[in-house]
Order: structure tokens, then sequence, then C-alpha cells
């Protein structure tokens, strides 16, 4: 019965989805705090903070204020992906699940964030020239696909994104983006194909080439996903995603002490990540028959995901190995 469902709990890595608050209307309010590592507020330059949801098109973006705050209004519940970008110092990320376990009775969830300056910068790439030619015409039109995004517009969205294409079928951004989209639908070879053209138009460009790593792993495409995921943690190797990528990759071919390396490395550079980076290590731990390990594993998975569509038969998993009437089966 464990090994059954572990195997179910890793398709659901792709789809962190709140159904039943969605459909109480539920909304929440993060409120976050940016600080130095000395516990004061950045003063020289002002921080921006992105707010992305994951395996969703919608984002936001919001300035802080001088002492370090910033808010954002009407959440629903979902694994949320905060970004703080700092003018010439850099750039850093934390996931975070909104919804009812981590909130205030007022619906309310707190956050800080310890900014290192140059800890996590941007990476410096050489943007080819088709991309410099894409006309201002298209920009615009992506820039509103993002405004209705971030209005959870998803449709009006789309078709900003696909009239973008029309001016400029080289737009790299915008073919990644409805790859996205086409993903998170499990339109899986539609979003494959986005991705290619996205990479074949901008080869310079990270984010087809870690997406294109996670929708060949869906495919089964082992050994071509393990290329490319390499390929992302090689060109950013702070990158959790590119890291939970490969050891999903070295897991589905069969190098279990790869994939635990890999799956810890995501672990340790955002515990809360989208990617569910404990699941895959707990199936690995359960091929080996290290209940102990396993144990572990779903315990710290829980304590940031309690919410989690596979949290209540996780908990239950776990009281049977708790009191000895589960084991560990390996294959």
């Amino acid at each position: 019965m464990i090994a059954t469902f572990l195997r179910l709990a890793l398709v659901l890595t792709c789809c962190l989805i709140f159904d039943v608050a969605l459909l109480a209307g539920e909304v929440y309010e993060l409120r976050g705090k940016v600080l130095l590592e000395d516990g004061s507020p950045i003063r020289e330059v002002v921080p921006v903070v992105f707010l992305e949801q994951s395996l969703s098109p919608f984002t936001l973006h919001e300035l802080v204020d001088r002492g370090g705050n910033f808010k954002f209004k009407r959440l629903v519940p979902a694994n949320y992906r905060i970004i703080v970008s700092v003018p010439d110092w850099g750039q850093m990320a934390q996931s975070i699940d909104v919804g009812p376990s981590s909130a205030d009775p007022k619906r309310r969830v707190y956050v800080e964030l310890t900014f290192v300056p140059g800890e996590r910068g941007t990476e410096a790439v050489t943007i080819s020239p088709s991309q410099l030619a894409v006309p201002e015409e298209a920009r615009d039109e992506y820039r509103k696909a993002i405004e209705a995004f971030g209005k959870r517009k998803k449709k009006e969205g789309v078709e900003h994104l696909q009239r973008a294409l029309e001016i400029a079928p080289q737009y790299s951004r915008v073919l990644n983006h409805l790859g996205t989209i086409a993903y998170n639908d499990r339109r899986y070879a539609e979003a494959e194909k986005y991705f290619r053209q996205a990479l074949e138009c901008a080869p310079e460009s990270y984010m087809p080439l870690v997406n294109l790593g996670g929708v060949l792993l869906t495919l089964r495409k082992m050994d071509e996903a393990l290329q490319h995921n390499l390929s992302a943690v090689k060109r950013r190797p702070d990158d959790p995603l590119a890291h939970s990528q490969l050891g999903q990759a070295y897991l589905g071919l069969s190098d279990w002490q790869k994939a635990e390396e890999h799956l810890k490395r995501a672990k340790a550079l955002d515990p809360a990540h989208f990617s569910y980076p404990q699941l895959v290590l707990a199936e690995v731990y359960r091929l080996r028959g290290e209940k102990e390990n396993l144990v572990r594993e779903l315990e710290d998975f829980l304590s940031h995901h309690p919410d989690a569509p596979v949290a209540a038969s996780l908990r239950e998993i776990l009281e049977s190995l708790q009191e000895g009437r589960g084991d560990a089966p390996k294959d």
C-alpha cells in the first residue's frame, strides 16, 4: 500500500491545488518583510518583490517600503514563489504555501526574508539578435498579458501572448510562457513544442531550458531529460527546480545515489518548493528500504505543505510506519 501511494503522490508533484478552499472562495493576505542579516531594512536602493503562483501564470509585484515591508492581498490558497530583486545587489527566492494551516484567524500569512547582497545574482548572458529585434508592439502585448494574469484573467492573457507571437514569432519569452500554460493544463506534447521553439529562438535563455527538462520528465523521455537538466544545473547551480528535476531524472534511470544528492540540494535551496523534493526523496528511500529516512522526508514534506492534496493520506501512512504497522518495501 505504501509503495503504491508514494507513486501516486509523486504524480502530484505537478499538482499543488487546493480545490476545496478555492470552491469556498477563500482568499488570503501575505505580509512580508525583507531585511539584511543584521536585521535592518535595505535603505540604499528600493527592492522589488515579485510573487508567482506555482503552476499558474499568475504574477504580481510590489515595491518594498523603507521599513522592509510588502503586502499582497486576495491570494487564493496555493504554493507561491517570492522573488526579491534588489538593483545592483542581486536577487533571492523562497517558496511558501498560503493556506489555512499557515494563516492566522484573519487569513494573514507572515514571512520574513533575509537578503544577502550578491548571494544569488542574476546570470550574465548575451542576448541573441533575434530577441533584440522583437518589436515594441510585441513587447507591449506581453506586458498586457502579464497584467491580465495578475488579475487572474487567463483567457485574456493568453490572447495577448498569441498576438505578441503573431507580431514576433521568434519571441522566446512568449513561447516559454505559452509552454508553461500548456504544461499546467497538462497538454504536455504542446508544451514540449513551445519550449523547444523558445530555446531555438534564444539558446542563451535559461527558462525554456529548465522547463524543457521538466516536460521531458513528464513525458518519460529520461535520457534527454537528464541531459537538459544537467545543463540547467550547470547554468544555474543555485536553482532548486533544476536540482529537483535532475534528481527525478536520476531516479527514473535508477541512479539512486545521484538522485539523493540533487534532491537534497533542491530541498536545501528551497524546502517548500512546488516540485516536492521530499516526496521524491521518500521514493528513493522506499526503494532502498530505509524506513527512518522515508519517515523523515514525509514529516518534512508535511511541515512545509500541511494543506497539500496528499497531506491527509500521507499522515495515515506516517502513523502506520511510526506504529510499526508498515514498512518501506522494495520493489
